[in-house]
């Protein structure tokens, strides 16, 4: 093990030892924030030093073990048990270097799902609504709940724009790799002569950002309109202005929210949206500082990159950033996204572990 890990390890004992005398202290205990704050910190730890002890426990039967093999009648024996012990050291070192990857704070959070249309014109309004029913299949597949909180719709019933709400458990961690550029080839239902087009949408993943504490939104740089909501509704839509419509004026984001008939819930929904969109772009400016001193294919935030193309007269799908091709478009689009996803989270892992074992 690299002396730098074996450090960073030393570290966290100490620190879980601290955590320990902390959260039994009197102050502590009258402070509920910090207690919890304080025991979040400690259920991350502590899996991490059980790790190392095992690893130091592991190293120590091997180096007694060392000390019988001039004995001719343990011999036998002490190698044995060498070769065990040696190769529980490598597994137990490599699962210490996955616990110590840098985790991802928003992985826990709910998330908004934003689907644009691009080029393409309604097609590409009808590739968005695809796109959100592949996602809203994946999220029922997971147990998760999906809400539509905007919608723009095309006139042959695709989405110009839709926003939805997912939440659940991992849901940040499982569909951030979503967000980018994804790209469609098929022939479309309004071609009459059976050519294949290439049509574009845009995704971005947001976890749900908690207003109070992630992002300050200063009431004076909000424009807030309220109108009638247009679409389906019944009579309710001609009679009051429940459609809320927010302007953050430093940004130029505008938000809107009409789906629900009152106008305090779509009021609150336009500022969870808005909180999500500004602390999206705290994230993209970090990963972009970042990225200027190391590459990273998966996860880099860049919207305008081309992430994916769903080839539909050859029925595959590949992800451009891991050269990963599946001939299974048909399932993909019904929500069966996890082979996909989990293919994502290795590569990404694995970028993160060579550049903890290159420091």
């Amino acid at each position: 093990m690299k002396q730098s890990i074996r450090d960073r390890l030393e570290q966290l004992v100490h620190r879980l030892e601290e955590l320990d005398r902390e959260l039994s202290s009197e102050a502590v205990a009258r402070d509920m924030d910090r207690f919890r704050s304080l025991g979040r910190e400690r259920v991350e730890i502590e899996p991490v030093v059980g790790l190392y002890r095992e690893f130091a426990k592991a190293a120590s039967d091997i180096a007694e073990a060392e000390t019988l093999l001039d004995d001719p009648e343990m011999r036998a024996l002490a190698q044995g048990e060498i070769e065990q012990g040696r190769t529980r050291l490598e597994q137990i070192e490599r699962d210490l270097q996955r616990a110590l990857l840098p985790r991802d704070p928003d992985d826990h959070r709910n998330l908004f799902l934003e689907v644009r249309a691009g080029t393409g014109g309604d097609e590409a309004a009808l590739f968005a609504a695809d796109l959100l029913r592949m996602y809203a299949r994946y999220a029922e597949r997971r147990g998760w709940k999906l809400e539509i909180v905007s919608a723009n719709e095309s006139d042959l019933g695709g989405y110009r724009e839709v926003i939805a709400r997912i939440n659940g458990q991992d849901a940040y961690s499982r569909l951030k790799f979503e967000s980018g550029g994804h790209r469609v080839q098929r022939i479309p239902v309004t071609e009459t002569q059976g050519r294949i087009h290439t049509s574009a949408c845009t995704v971005a993943v947001m976890p749900e950002a908690d207003e109070l504490v992630d992002v300050a939104i200063n009431p004076a740089d909000l424009k807030i309109d309220t109108f009638r909501a247009s679409g389906a509704g019944g009579q309710h839509v001609n009679k009051t202005d429940s459609a809320v419509r927010i302007t953050h004026l430093p940004s130029g984001i505008v938000v809107e929210c009409q789906d629900d008939r009152s106008q305090h819930r779509n009021r609150a929904q336009a500022m969870s949206v808005l909180a999500a969109r500004l602390n999206d772009i705290q994230v993209r400016e970090r990963q972009a500082s970042e990225a200027a001193t190391r590459k990273s294919l998966v996860g880099s935030g860049d919207r305008s990159e081309r992430i994916r193309t769903y080839n539909f007269p050859q029925g595959r799908m590949t992800d451009h950033r891991i050269n990963l091709t599946l001939y299974k478009l048909d399932a993909i689009m019904q929500g069966e996204l996890d082979e996909l996803i989990d293919a994502l989270t290795i590569e990404h892992q694995a970028a993160q572990l060579a550049e903890l074992v290159g420091d």
